[in-house]
């Protein structure tokens, strides 16, 4: 199994988290983004850049990505592309994805990208803080039990 994580707006809470199961499982990991970002120092992570776009680090971790691997990621649509390659996606709050859930999570961002779009003032999300990190450590190890 290969870990991607979608660098983009990937938490700074999370890294030390991320790093920690890196090292402690050898786990090979591959940082995509369209700018610098620093999960931390191992052998085991590969950083790659990719060029500036919207949806240029999604497209290279698709067309990375085989069965079985692990991404982490806040997008719903690349999370969507990930389950349909029969991989696996956690997200930066700890909920896991999965064929039962995926097209659910996705209706629900379109409908409020719609609502947004319509000018609606929707709100966004809550900050993230360190009770999502625990939610992402307790869902990441339970994951990396389970198949690593």
């Amino acid at each position: 199994m290969t870990l991607f994580i979608d660098g983009d707006a990937f938490p700074n809470l999370l890294k030390p988290i991320v790093l920690r199961s890196i090292e402690r499982l050898a786990l090979t990991t591959k940082v995509v983004a369209n700018k610098k970002i620093n999960v931390g120092k191992s052998k085991y992570i590969e950083y790659i850049i990719v060029d500036q776009g919207a949806d240029e680090a999604d497209h290279h971790i698709v067309e990375l990505c085989e069965v079985g691997d692990l991404v982490i990621t806040a997008d719903i649509p690349l999370a969507d592309r990930i389950i349909s390659k029969h991989a696996h996606a956690i997200d930066h709050r700890g909920e896991l994805y999965s064929v039962d859930n995926i097209k659910q999570y996705l209706a629900m961002r379109n409908l409020m990208e719609s609502i947004r779009e319509s000018g609606e003032m929707t709100g966004g999300p809550k900050a993230f803080g360190t009770k999502d990190a625990h939610a992402f450590a307790n869902q990441l190890n339970a994951f990396l039990a389970k198949y690593s």
